[in-house]
């Protein structure tokens, strides 16, 4: 059972994604043993929908992470929910734009992240990264993918445990100063240290 990340691509008007990146990075490494698989995701609904359920039954993964970017954010955000609703007020990369509309009918109103969000939070910042728990995922593509896999695991009773978190942006693309950044090898090893935290708790189920 390998751990399975998944960042989004590059969207709009952002020629680069700290999401993807770390994706492609961090695919292909060893933690704790456990072989890491690194993909990267459209912003595209109907692409998570269809492909996220397939990619987490097929590698059964101990451990999902999503990842996006949130811009403005100063600090790794690692969000603890995700609802059933999609409410766009600009359309994905295949022009899709929606409108109170759930994303699976036959789903609950809301998932938690199953990932130890604390003990991610404490041991990030005991490794001097600054990080913080978020309650909303929003409602466009990143609380799309985790409220997916959130749900695939719950409907196919899967062991993996699932969750999201929200990347700042990398120095490259605020030189101007206006936004928070952070280097994308801090973000690498924030990553890692997630899923090293995330193992140890898996191992205790």
């Amino acid at each position: 059972m390998p751990v399975l990340i998944a960042g989004f691509e590059p969207f709009g008007s952002y020629k680069i994604n700290p999401a993807a990146i770390i994706a492609e990075e961090i695919n292909g490494s060893v933690v704790m043993g456990e072989n890491i698989i690194g993909k990267t995701v459209p912003v595209s609904y109907r692409w998570v929908k269809k492909n996220i359920p397939k990619m987490l039954i097929e590698h059964n993964p101990k451990i999902f992470i999503g990842l996006g970017l949130s811009r403005g954010r100063p600090c790794i955000v690692v969000e603890r929910v995700a609802i059933n609703i999609m409410d766009y007020d600009k359309p994905d990369m295949e022009g899709y734009k929606a409108t109170d509309e759930p994303i699976f009918e036959d789903g609950p109103v809301a998932f938690f992240s199953t990932l130890p969000i604390k003990d991610i939070i404490q041991a990030l910042r005991e490794n001097k990264i600054p990080a913080s728990i978020s309650n909303s995922a929003g409602t466009f593509l990143c609380n799309t993918l985790m409220y997916t896999a959130s749900y695939t695991t719950w409907k196919y009773r899967l062991k993996t445990l699932c969750g999201f978190i929200h990347l700042p942006f990398l120095p490259e693309q605020t030189l101007d100063g206006s936004q928070p950044s952070m280097s994308k090898e801090l973000m690498l090893n924030a990553i890692r240290i997630a899923v090293e935290i995330s193992l140890k708790h898996f191992s205790k189920l």
